[in-house]
């Protein structure tokens, strides 16, 4: 998620294209390698080294224990030869950009009928993200209904599902999904959308399934950032940001997650750049999506208030609690949010083995201002306010750009938790 101020820099004149608003051609990274960088207590001297490298690209979080990074088939060789502790996790990224899948084409389930489980066999286009949406929620009628959170920047829909059980819509207090915040994160739509699956197939036939949504309404978005999703399948993989422009600015977009109306002012966790991947605007809340964002929420906490708020994100495999803006400061519940946050852990790991990190999120990953969990925890009143990494971990050979085999058990780990999760919380 966070990129360091010199990994920020640099992309702003890398392949991303982020000097160029409005390119159409397709960006395919043939060719292009993507390297896993062992820090250790040498985190400084290794960004100096890779800054000689005038084109590569930054490619994951900033942490003190690694760096991921892509680099054109141009400065392999010069890469190769600084001599850094690294080891390859994409030989060759356009081929695995296309490794996975072409978006498989979606069949509309007949009337009332649940979408097939096969969804979930590959990626899909964000139009037929909007028609399995309307055919979930067409499947399960008196129990569900389509809202919308206001509009992007470029005139999408930010839609969401509203799910209930027997109390009767809006009865009960608020579990909030995000997912898709940055655009090169699909698999939290995916994610979102499994857990939504399981809630409308399994309310009739599983009682576990039926206690929690009896005993919570849901309210799942998963689009955040949508004209930066239909960007990153259309053009440029890589993309982050939203696809907003400003005047006097040849740089495009603002990162959604670093413009929250809560901490934006201070100066540790954000840019101020507008080529950085972390820019946050030129006032809190100035982006369209949070606009329309920020007023559901605040309607969701002065309703019958917000139990869990959980920001769906990849990648690191992470269960990062509040607060980003502050490494000190700490919820009045903490001891409570990590309890249940590392029962949640062991929950997922015993379905597949995947285990995550557990902690604070400026503590245990970064600094960020501006974001969803803290405005979520300290002006929404959320109770838990997470931000969840989802897959590959640290030790994986792929980052953003994760093969559609890992989309089902990603889920399935995942859901097996929340359903831990939130019968204990």
């Amino acid at each position: 998620m966070k990129l360091s101020a010199f990994f920020a820099i640099l992309s702003a004149t890398s392949a991303l294209g982020a000097r160029v608003p409005g390119a159409n051609s397709k960006i395919t990274y043939d060719g292009y390698k993507a390297f896993r960088i062992h820090t250790g207590e040498n985190e400084a001297l290794v960004k100096s080294k890779v800054a000689t490298l005038k084109e590569t690209i930054n490619f994951n979080m900033d942490t003190a224990e690694h760096l991921d990074v892509v680099v054109p088939p141009k400065e392999v060789e010069a890469f190769v030869a600084l001599g850094l502790d690294s080891v390859v996790i994409h030989e060759d990224l356009g081929a695995d950009i296309r490794a996975e899948g072409d978006f498989a084409p979606y069949e509309s389930a007949a009337s009332a009928a649940v979408p097939s489980i096969t969804w979930f066999n590959s990626y899909h286009a964000y139009a037929d993200h909007v028609t399995w949406f309307r055919d979930i929620q067409a499947a399960f009628p008196g129990n569900s209904a389509l809202f919308s959170a206001g509009t992007s920047v470029q005139g999408r829909d930010i839609f969401g599902i509203h799910l209930w059980g027997s109390g009767g819509k809006g009865s009960k207090p608020a579990v909030y999904f995000h997912g898709t915040v940055h655009a090169r994160e699909w698999i939290s739509a995916k994610v979102v959308e499994y857990i939504t699956y399981q809630l409308v197939t399994g309310y009739s036939t599983d009682s576990a399934v039926k206690a929690i949504l009896d005993k919570y309404d849901f309210y799942i978005i998963p689009f955040v950032n949508p004209d930066g999703f239909v960007y990153s399948q259309t053009t440029n993989r890589l993309w982050r940001k939203n696809r907003q422009t400003r005047s006097g600015v040849s740089c495009v977009g603002t990162d959604i997650n670093r413009n929250w109306p809560y901490k934006w002012e201070l100066t540790n966790g954000a840019s101020t750049d507008p080529c950085a991947e972390t820019y946050k605007g030129r006032a809190a809340g100035d982006t369209a999506e949070l606009q329309g964002v920020v007023n559901f929420t605040k309607s969701l906490a002065a309703g019958k208030g917000i139990k869990l708020y959980i920001d769906w994100h990849s990648y690191g495999n992470y269960i990062l609690t509040p607060y980003g803006y502050s490494c000190s400061a700490r919820p009045a519940n903490n001891a409570r949010q990590l309890e249940l946050a590392r029962n949640l852990n062991t929950k997922i790991q015993a379905v597949s083995g995947t285990r995550h990190t557990v902690g604070g999120a400026c503590s245990t990953l970064y600094a960020t201002i501006g974001d969803s969990t803290d405005y979520l925890t300290d002006v929404s009143k959320a109770e838990f306010a997470w931000t969840i990494e989802l897959r590959p971990g640290s030790s994986a050979s792929n980052g953003f750009v994760l093969p559609v085999a890992q989309i089902l058990p990603s889920g399935q780990e995942q859901w097996e938790g929340m359903k831990w999760l939130i019968a204990n919380m």
